[in-house]
């Protein structure tokens, strides 16, 4: 017997729809979106059995009715970047962790990175990823392969084997791939086979040299007891903290993001000009300096105004929510070791204001869980899916008056729209990944309450606008709090 789910008494909301209304969901898929206030069960039912005797099915279907209570109904979050540290590294997270901090955070679908132990290298390994994802029943999961093989910066044969039905991304993020050669090699076949090429942009050079200004600053912070997550920690007191160890940590951080600055700047404009050469999609990851966004929108406007590039060539971005919330570059927030590091208040404001005009596509939010043993001794990254959603809704709808259309756009249609899903909107034939919030509930970040084994968070203890309350996969209801 085919099943149907009619989701009534609810606010739908994607990239041009905010409406009350109901969903009719028949198997995997959206059948029909109804505009109104239908917040009777008997109303509810009673149109969607009309649409079932429509479609000949009101006999075979059994009807199953869902209440939102005035929630909003939105098409499920994708997120284009997600580290789930799975092989090899599940002290920091698994797959079954990772997928319900996923599900817990809203996201529907998410994209994992390849820099695990071993490196994703084949497109066998990927699959074998994706299937065990699969049979956990959550949030859907593509399985990036790496550009060059095991990390090594050499050998891109990997790559000739891929479907990009199965691995529509490929990716050496956690570093950049350090030959100009062999990334163009890299871009050309990625081409040639329609997948998206997602670029760590960070002259590896550079960041090395970055690297000893962050090991002085750890050896200080840990001598006085402070995080590298740029919380301030419980009984901290700053006037019992000696001003020349905060002002020497302050000075050798804001030397290493000042290399690391150039570092992502340079490495940007390399890579955006072997993409066109190669006439591949480029993705940037977590775009975040003012030369980047000014380098992506002008490659944008170009080929908007037909600059000749090679046939193929795209270029997408995406933001994370803590370079969107957060600058770094005063304590404590200069602490919270990231790459790339948390910039200026200019950078941010600039950022949120490509987010507004397109020249940043999608958000993500490089979740990058760690134990806090490996955070503490300086690993970069914060863990991020179950705070997205709200930091998003506090940063861009509540405070800088994006409309919530504009933030589905942003975390459901437009990366639906660059991966090739039919997913991302309310629309009949879409799939019924739905994604229920409220996105007027405040609360506490509380990082012991997360699904994900990573606790360390920037955001921990502030209080942010906007709460995920359930999770559906293809109708199915998978999360619900």
């Amino acid at each position: 017997m085919t099943k149907a789910t009619l989701i009534f008494n609810a606010r739908l909301l994607d990239e041009s729809m905010d409406t009350p209304g109901a969903l009719l969901i028949i198997d995997s898929d959206i059948r029909a979106v109804f505009q109104g206030y239908f917040t009777s069960q008997e109303t509810a039912s009673v149109l969607a059995h009309s649409v079932l005797a429509e479609d000949g099915r009101d006999q075979d279907c059994k009807l199953e009715l869902y209440d939102a209570r005035g929630l909003t109904v939105t098409p499920a979050f994708i997120d284009m970047h997600v580290h789930l540290r799975y092989p090899g590294q599940t002290q920091k997270e698994d797959l079954q962790s990772g997928l319900h901090a996923a599900a817990a955070g809203g996201f529907g679908t998410i994209v994992a990175m390849p820099n695990t132990s071993p490196v994703v290298s084949s497109m066998d390994q990927a699959l074998q990823i994706e299937s065990e994802a699969a049979a956990i029943g959550l949030t859907n999961l593509f399985q990036t392969v790496s550009i060059t093989k095991d990390f090594e910066g050499k050998d891109t044969s990997q790559l000739d084997e891929l479907d990009r039905h199965y691995i529509p991304v490929i990716s050496e993020d956690g570093r950049d791939v350090i030959s100009s050669s062999v990334m163009l090699d890299g871009m050309k076949k990625a081409a040639e086979k329609g997948v998206i090429v997602s670029c760590h942009c960070e002259d590896l050079a550079l960041g090395e040299k970055a690297k000893p200004f962050r090991k002085n600053a750890l050896e200080i912070m840990k001598a006085i007891g402070l995080s590298s997550w740029g919380t301030c920690e419980e009984g901290y007191n700053p006037d019992d903290v000696e001003q020349a160890a905060i002002e020497q940590i302050e000075l050798n951080l804001s030397k290493a993001n000042d290399l690391l600055r150039l570092a992502e700047d340079t490495a940007t404009a390399r890579n955006i000009m072997l993409a066109k050469q190669a006439g591949c999609h480029i993705h940037i990851c977590h775009a975040s300096t003012k030369d980047v966004l000014e380098q992506i929108y002008n490659a944008k406007y170009d080929k908007a105004n037909g600059e000749e590039y090679a046939p193929g060539f795209e270029i997408t971005a995406e933001a994370t929510p803590h370079h969107l919330a957060l600058a770094g570059t005063e304590e404590p927030l200069i602490r919270a070791l990231v790459n790339p590091p948390l910039r200026s208040e200019e950078d941010r404001q600039l950022l949120i204001e490509c987010l507004r005009d397109g020249t940043i596509d999608v958000i993500s939010t490089d979740h990058a869980p760690h134990t806090m043993e490996d955070k503490a001794g300086g690993s970069p990254g914060f863990t991020g899916l179950e705070t997205a959603y709200a930091v998003c809704n506090t940063v861009l709808v509540k405070e800088n008056n994006f409309t919530p259309q504009k933030l589905s756009q942003l975390m459901s249609a437009n990366p639906a729209r660059i991966l090739g899903l039919t997913k991302g909107l309310l629309k009949s034939g879409y799939n019924a990944d739905l994604t229920l919030v409220d996105p007027e509930e405040d609360w506490t970040v509380d990082s012991r309450m997360f699904c994900s084994k990573g606790k360390a968070t920037p955001f921990e203890g502030k209080e942010l606008t906007g709460k995920v309350k359930a999770l559906f996969i293809g109708g199915r209801k998978v999360f619900e709090r």
